[in-house]
């Protein structure tokens, strides 16, 4: 599958594009808010430490995309989810890719993750993942990471403090280059092999 996968890939990039000009980036949106993750605390022996689980039902929505080959990262961060939304972080991910370079973003099968969304950028190009295959696309360990090291066992006043936390996370996370190449590369992504 992944073969089939890689030469569809292929066959989507401009034929004027060459493959060592082409950087693939995985994209993906999650959600983060009052009702959040809780995870082991490590603890005195004979002790146990109490997580506190909010109420609250206010969220934020990240909209995050990796290029591991670069190492290469780009995120908005949104109230709710849309196509609108979405065209607005594609933007960002064009403006980020580098000159003369061709950017494949690798999506899932999301309502507002339209092919057509990439049609007024000149150096992008959607591919969606098969449908229930969330492991191609590593930046699900992302957000794992984000909740494990970053967001867990933690309260929130309100939207605002879910956005600051969230940036910050995002920033926490982007600030080691090598964790993000590590973290998302992938072998069947090397185009030119």
């Amino acid at each position: 599958m992944l073969k089939k996968f890689q030469i569809e890939t292929i066959n989507r990039i401009p034929g004027h594009e060459a493959l060592d000009l082409v950087d693939v980036w995985f994209q993906d949106e999650a959600r983060f808010g009052q009702q959040n993750t809780t995870t082991h605390l490590w603890a005195e022996k004979g002790t146990r430490p109490r997580a506190v689980r909010q109420q609250q039902f206010e969220y934020a929505y990240l909209f995050g995309a990796v290029c591991p080959s670069t190492g290469a990262t780009e995120a908005l961060i949104a109230p709710y989810i849309d196509m609108n939304i979405m065209r607005e972080h594609l933007r960002l991910i064009s403006l980020r890719t580098e000159d003369r370079h061709h950017a494949v973003i690798i999506v899932d099968g999301a309502a507002w993750h339209q092919e057509y969304l990439a049609d007024e950028f000149e150096n992008i190009t959607i591919i969606k993942l098969p449908p229930y295959s969330p492991e191609l696309n590593p930046i699900e360990q992302v957000w794992q990471w984000l909740r494990q090291n970053e967001l867990a066992n933690r309260c929130f006043n309100g939207y605002e403090d879910i956005v600051n936390e969230c940036s910050r996370a995002w920033n926490s996370f982007i600030s080691d280059a090598n964790r993000v190449k590590n973290m998302c590369t992938r072998d069947w992504i090397e185009l030119g092999s």
